[in-house]
């Protein structure tokens, strides 16, 4: 997959990472999609205070995506009402990919989405993982 940022370009936008999240999205199998449900997709720069305090973490830089919602294996009808979501965060997303140097954007945003869709269908990270892993 090429990469559509070359190096000298003005760093990709909030909506340039939710664009790229649409279209790994759409790339997904359909059973996937199906499953995934009315997740919503959402982009900011940075996790907020809450959530990472939530997570015990610090530095905002070190968390890239974030799933909050009731996970499809325990929500009940009550939990309907509230939308799962799926954050993904440029500026850490923006600098993985300047450290990792061997993905391309698209590949990384791909990543970071699937792998929290699959904390939205109740898979721990290891099972996540596992699956990566092949």
């Amino acid at each position: 997959m090429s990469d559509p940022w070359p190096v000298h370009a003005p760093a990709p936008s909030l909506d340039d990472i939710a664009g790229l999240a649409e279209a790994a999205f759409e790339a997904l199998p359909e059973l996937f999609r199906r499953a995934a449900g009315d997740i919503v997709f959402r982009v900011d720069d940075f996790p907020d205070d809450e959530m990472l305090d939530a997570l015990d973490l610090k530095d905002p830089f070190e968390l890239t995506g974030l799933y909050q919602g009731v996970d499809l294996s325990r929500r009940s009808i009550l939990d309907a009402a509230e939308p799962a979501r799926v954050f993904l965060f440029r500026r850490p997303l923006l600098d993985e990919w300047a450290e990792r140097g061997n993905v391309t954007l698209a590949e990384l945003v791909s990543h970071i989405l699937i792998h929290e869709i699959g904390h939205h269908l109740g898979l721990s990270d290891e099972q996540i993982d596992r699956i990566e892993a092949g």
